[in-house]
């Protein structure tokens, strides 16, 4: 893998994840989650982990208004 396929799997404030090219800064908001590989590992990746896709936000009123 050339440096060019390497990517990392980044993550927002609000726990949403995204494929960010290795090679270039990180932009504003977002953090390296620790992943990295291909697009497609990624990808794979986030797939498998990210399974509720609401932002965290949303999640924790949510569960406020189930207490």
């Amino acid at each position: 893998m050339t440096a060019d396929d390497k990517h990392l799997v980044v993550v927002n404030d609000e726990e949403q994840y995204s494929v960010w090219a290795a090679d270039r800064p990180l932009p504003a908001g977002w953090r390296a989650e620790g992943t990295e590989g291909s697009r497609d590992e990624c990808l794979d990746h986030i797939e498998r982990i990210w399974t509720d896709m609401r932002p965290l936000s949303l999640r924790r009123r949510m569960a406020e208004q189930d207490l």
